[in-house]
């Protein structure tokens, strides 16, 4: 028998299945790109209210200033001051970067207070269809949960599907932070689920806030889960293309630099989402140590040194995850690049026994999140590697923070 290497004729059939893939997309689904919203949402009245707005008989900053600036902005007021800011713009204040975390989350309090009576009206609105009615009934329960006495609201912004992000524990005070990144069909409705619901972000940050202090009980950890971009709905055109994650990344980078600390930030991106940190990963701040890839269709490079950080990249992948039958590829700007798995890419890749599909990574007792927890504490010599060589814990250290 002749031997020959298959690789370009696989490449082709790869290419040509992904572009088959495509145009059975736009024919069911359409192309959902992302478009400007017509008139105000209520973040942005909340936010040209601001501009416009005065304390202390001076004129507020520019709320997209850098973090660094709002910070001293807020550190030179009252506390009665910084409270009336929060009552008269609730949510420019809960989303603005720079703000001081606990007053954000006292300013979410009362957005969300806001929110859920605007709900609570579209309910009993005759003119509503059932289903709009519907739709606000299930709204209004999720803005009752968030509202549930202790939640730390980072972020929310009602508008469209809505964006959320909340904390678990002390931000400020943090020895180590961990960031979730989910991925598509995440927003107001599903970011928090009660059967399955650590797949869901809510779920997955507190599943991995209690695996670290588990961990390591002497570190003072924080995990925030991080809902508060526009995330692909479904798996259409936008979930195959680059232009959500690329909005997403400004994002991210921007509330990563205003976190408070100089703590040590780790990334741990789920599904899209690690398409949404491989964009970002070259703006990121120093402060990003690691970031950590789980059933990824890709991270827009070809292998881990075009990310171009000084982070640790990880990456696993469970053996039943239907991901790994995605085409590796990137083309036209469709697909996402190379396996972050595959041995050419120069991840650290990790052990996911246990994870059982593509939603289970952060269940309790798996070895994926157990890899998470200890990468999210510092104890990197403790974790499980995908392969029996160990490669993926070479040349690291093995202490978590004290």
């Amino acid at each position: 028998m002749t031997s020959f290497d298959t690789s370009p004729q696989l490449n082709v059939w790869r290419a040509l299945l992904a572009l088959a893939v495509v145009f059975v997309m736009l024919a069911t689904t359409g192309w959902t790109a992302l478009r400007n919203q017509r008139g105000d949402t209520p973040l942005q009245a909340s936010l040209s209210a601001w501009e416009h707005g005065r304390v202390g008989g001076h004129r507020l900053p520019d709320p997209q200033s850098a973090p660094g600036k709002l910070a001293r902005f807020f550190a030179s007021l009252s506390g009665a001051e910084r409270a009336s800011l929060a009552r008269r713009y609730p949510l420019a204040v809960g989303n603005m970067n720079g703000a001081p975390v606990e007053l954000r989350y006292r300013a979410n309090r009362i957005a969300l207070a806001k929110e859920r009576e605007v709900e609570r009206e579209r309910l009993h609105d005759d003119r509503l269809t059932p289903a709009g009615q519907h739709d606000a009934g299930r709204r209004m329960d999720r803005l009752d949960d968030l509202l549930e006495k202790g939640r730390r609201i980072l972020a929310f912004d009602p508008g469209g599907s809505g964006r959320v992000a909340e904390v678990f524990g002390d931000l400020r005070r943090a020895d180590r932070v961990s960031v979730v990144v989910p991925g598509v069909d995440t927003n107001l409705l599903t970011f928090q689920r009660t059967h399955r619901k650590y797949s869901a972000p809510a779920g997955m940050a507190r599943s991995l806030y209690d695996a670290e202090r588990q961990a390591s009980p002497s570190t003072r950890t924080a995990v925030i889960a991080w809902a508060d971009y526009t995330a692909p709905s479904g798996l259409g055109i936008d979930s195959a293309t680059a232009m959500r994650a690329e909005e997403g990344a400004v994002r991210l980078d921007a509330m990563v630099r205003a976190l408070p600390g100089r703590a040590p930030v780790s990334l741990f991106c789920h599904s899209y989402g690690s398409v949404v940190c491989g964009v970002a990963a070259r703006r990121l701040p120093g402060r990003v140590s690691d970031i950590a890839v789980a059933g990824s269709p890709g991270m827009r490079v070809e292998n881990a040194g075009q990310l171009r950080t000084g982070a640790r990249v990880w990456a696993m992948r469970d053996a039943d995850d239907w991901i790994q039958d995605v085409p590796y590829l990137e083309l036209g700007g469709l697909g996402h690049g190379a396996d972050p798995v595959s041995s050419g890419f120069g991840a650290r890749v990790l052990s996911a026994a246990g994870a059982k599909g593509h939603a289970g990574y952060f269940e309790p007792g798996t070895a994926s999140l157990f890899n998470f927890a200890e990468i999210g504490v510092g104890a990197y010599r403790s974790v499980h590697c995908a392969h029996e060589d160990g490669v993926c814990r070479t040349g690291l250290s093995g202490t978590a923070a004290a």
